[in-house]
């Protein structure tokens, strides 16, 4: 063996951000409403990032979705039903594309990053058995930076939503509520919480993946007691923890 001039790593340096950091899959999906199992895409976005968090490679879609888009959605994402009747490719196409893009992805073992996974890929799922093609079963592995984040800073006071994290971990997010910055931003947030977190994350992507299963199960069962406390929700009721799909 040959000597090298390079110092030996002090026994006390910090940990590096786990090796799945250095590509990965971002995902998400605009949508006419937020039930998973009626609503519909209306735009969505796949990419991938390198260690750095720049875009290597992306791919937007936006849908025609065959229903009205009502206009509270509108006004969030932007996307009229005229203009989506105008401009979008037919539904199942898309619907076949994204998940045929991501399903490359997971095969070739690179993690996609969603925040609040569960809703996206139940939505897809759903979406994919409405028109009659095959949804991804069980996909994995995901990272969601909603569930790392609720876990690793349980007791941070505000909100949760993608802007107000992004915002935490000094991440840039421009055109909010837009299927490929929400997706590029939920990205480096994982890696934020990669780097910020090492020494606590599992190192392998997998046990990763199965530990956010029961940490998403756990964290609904906790907001499900808080909104029965809080009036929100009758005694008899629970919240999904169900993830990445419901």
């Amino acid at each position: 063996m040959q000597a090298t001039d390079s110092p030996a790593p002090a026994d006390d340096a910090p940990p590096g951000p786990p090796g799945w950091t250095r590509v990965i899959g971002v995902f998400d999906l605009e949508t006419t409403g937020v039930d998973v199992t009626s609503d519909r895409i209306v735009t969505a976005h796949v990419g991938l990032l390198d260690a750095k968090g720049s875009v290597i490679l992306a791919r937007d879609w936006v849908a025609d979705p065959g229903v009205e888009i009502p206009d509270s959605a509108a006004a969030i994402h932007g996307i009229t039903t005229e203009h989506a009747r105008a401009v979008g490719e037919p539904a199942a196409d898309v619907v076949e594309q994204i998940v045929d893009v991501l399903r490359s992805l997971l095969d070739a073992g690179i993690p996609i990053v969603a925040y609040n996974a569960a809703y996206d890929f139940s939505l897809l799922s759903c979406e994919a058995q409405r028109h009659g093609i095959a949804p991804l079963r069980a996909p994995s592995p995901v990272i969601d930076p909603l569930i790392l984040d609720k876990t690793y800073d349980r007791y941070r006071r505000g909100k949760r939503t993608l802007a107000a994290v992004a915002e935490h971990y000094a991440v840039r997010l421009d055109d909010a509520h837009h299927a490929s910055a929400d997706a590029v931003a939920a990205g480096r947030v994982a890696q934020a919480l990669a780097q910020r977190f090492a020494g606590m994350l599992p190192p392998r992507v997998d046990e990763l993946h199965t530990r956010q299963i029961a940490w998403a199960r756990a964290q609904a069962a906790s907001l499900t007691e808080y909104f029965i406390r809080i009036g929100r929700l009758d005694p008899e009721e629970r919240l999904d923890g169900g993830w990445p799909v419901r």
